[in-house]
């Protein structure tokens, strides 16, 4: 009589360690699969980088309607490497997502003047699914370049971390501020190369 229960004891603990085996890989494997999904969704923003300002215009007011909506100020100033000069003749190129829609139709080219300031206007961008509004940036000078972003929403603007790594030379004009009202805001975000 007791070598039955044994028996069917040791099917239990069989079926139960298949369970738990199981119900781990599907959890692993749902995990997994949104990361790669973001992953190559990265992947194909990253090179919406390149696309969308190869025809952006020299333009520093990037507004569909001047004083309608939710408007934008953005300017700063590009140090060098060290995070202490300004830089003049620096290339920023910018561009968005359009407010309600899902195209950059907002872009631009800048130029840094002699004091290495820059500053454009803009519509309040649209956001990509999952994501917080920003605003992308290409910086160049010489040889150099890389692009960055500024994330931007109602109440702040902040970095990625990948731009404070590139960036934390600046110290304490690392991290953009944003000031104004909810329909008509600055924020100063400030750049090396």
């Amino acid at each position: 009589m007791l070598k039955p229960l044994i028996l069917n004891c040791m099917k239990i603990n069989r079926t139960r360690r298949f369970f738990i085996r199981n119900t781990a890989l599907t959890a692993v494997g749902i995990a997994l699969v949104p990361s790669a999904i973001l992953a190559k969704q990265n992947k194909k923003n990253f090179v919406s980088f390149k696309d969308h300002v190869a025809s952006a215009p020299n333009n520093s007011d990037l507004r569909t309607f001047p004083f309608v909506g939710k408007q934008l100020t953005v300017k700063g100033c590009v140090y060098d490497k060290s995070g202490l000069y300004p830089l003049a003749n620096a290339s920023i190129e910018v561009w968005h997502l359009s407010p309600n829609s899902n195209k950059f139709s907002h872009k631009a080219k800048l130029v840094s003047n002699a004091s290495g300031a820059y500053l454009f206007q803009t519509d309040f961008p649209n956001k990509e699914e999952g994501k917080a509004p920003r605003i992308y940036f290409k910086l160049s000078h010489g040889a150099t370049s890389y692009s960055t972003e500024l994330l931007v929403s109602d109440y702040g603007a902040h970095v990625t971390g990948e731009h404070w790594e590139r960036n934390k030379q600046l110290e304490s004009k690392l991290f953009p501020k944003k000031t104004g009202t909810f329909n008509a805001s600055t924020v100063t975000f400030n750049l090396s190369i």
